[in-house]
């Protein structure tokens, strides 16, 4: 089978030093739109079929694996069908929860979260939110979703600034996403996650690929362009669609979707 090819020379490099070394390698992935297909409902999201057989094949043959996800990080597991891979460990609230082995560790939701709960239902009736408007629970963080609605794109500026000012009231942050305005703690992202799993390693990677979808994962990103500035080699992986381009634009290497992610981690085990 042949092997990815990178658009920028830097993602060969990455890639290069990837199949050089890669028991010293950590591969990152995001999970709705990475590993798994959006869709209306959260609750109905399930990984690529082929997403955790291709991820089992990898794990024993690369330093580490990792996924850092916005969902509580139980949720993704179970969406996954992650359970049994050995060596994959699942950063959720983005970063804020762990699960590896099946064990997982979480604190407690900080305050601003139940304060913004509490507030949120009368935000959104004030703001006259459109029907099909939804909030999804995350007991650490609140997302409020307009994917149903008739124009989506619409209906979320209607609520961006609302969202905004709620957060501030409450001391939270707003984390824009496909169709969704997320309320989390701040302090919260993918880099910053990413960048704390690789320092606890406590051996220097020989090269990180990370593959997201959407503006949140513009921080792991922006983590691997530091680590490649630190002289680690990178790799940046956009699973593509229609609705986000701001990855595309910066990835070093374009999938169409979970689809074309699974068959790059099938095409990285065959070449590994």
């Amino acid at each position: 089978m042949n092997s990815p090819r990178s658009a920028t020379a830097a993602g060969t490099d990455g890639l290069d030093a990837l199949r050089k070394a890669p028991a010293a390698a950590v591969l990152g992935f995001d999970f709705d739109g990475t590993l798994a297909p959006i869709v209306d409902d959260p609750a109905a999201a399930r990984a690529h079929p082929g997403a955790a057989p291709a991820l089992a094949r990898l794990a024993p043959l690369v330093g580490a694996l990792v996924i850092v996800t916005g969902r509580p990080a139980a949720v993704a597991v179970e969406y996954g069908g992650f359970e049994g891979i050995d060596g994959l460990v699942v950063l959720g609230q983005y970063g804020l929860e762990r699960w590896e082995s099946g064990a997982l560790t979480e604190p407690e939701p900080p305050p601003g979260v139940a304060e913004a709960r509490a507030k949120l239902p009368g935000v959104l009736a004030a703001a006259g939110a459109a029907p099909g408007v939804f909030v999804e629970d995350k007991r650490h963080a609140l997302a409020v979703h307009t994917r149903r609605c008739a124009d989506p794109e619409v209906a979320l500026e209607r609520l961006r600034s609302l969202v905004a000012a709620l957060a501030e009231r409450t001391g939270l942050v707003v984390e824009p996403g496909r169709f969704v305005l997320e309320l989390r703690p701040p302090g919260m992202d993918k880099g910053r996650a990413l960048r704390s799993f690789l320092d606890e390693r406590g051996e220097r990677a020989s090269a990180v690929l990370f593959a997201g979808d959407d503006l949140g994962d513009l921080a792991a990103f922006d983590a691997v362009d530091e680590l490649r500035a630190d002289g680690v080699p990178g790799v940046l992986v956009c699973s593509g669609s229609t609705e986000v381009t701001a990855l595309a634009d910066r990835a070093d290497l374009v999938v169409d979707g979970p689809a074309g992610v699974v068959a790059l981690l099938e095409t990285l085990a065959d070449r590994l």
